[in-house]
């Protein structure tokens, strides 16, 4: 949680969060490094609030610049959004250049 913290404040950290009043039901968080996103950890509480938030994360790094979305691994879910999974030397490559962009805004 501490690391969590400190990379939130320094704007690295972010999350996207479904609320249905004052409960929290569904959400994902990840860390943001030039133009890369590395998601970390989804879960709901509701059907379908972390697909909602997967889309709204999505548009939101469309929007801002982003170039990489890094899922850790594609499920079939994620293959519904247009997760696909890149060999490891595309990758390297396709993550030294996101990485070495400036920050962008998430």
């Amino acid at each position: 949680r501490k690391l969590y913290t400190e990379l939130h404040e320094i704007g690295h950290a972010h999350s996207v969060e479904a609320w249905e009043g004052d409960e929290l039901v569904g959400g994902l968080y990840g860390v943001s490094l030039g133009a890369a996103f590395f998601g970390e950890s989804m879960f709901s509480r509701r059907t379908n609030a972390s697909k909602i938030c997967l889309v709204h994360l999505v548009e939101r790094l469309r929007d801002n610049g982003f170039v990489l979305l890094d899922t850790q691994f594609t499920t079939e879910h994620l293959k519904t959004f247009g997760a696909i999974d890149v060999p490891k030397d595309a990758y390297a490559k396709m993550l030294d250049l996101a990485v070495n962009q400036a920050d962008l805004q998430f």
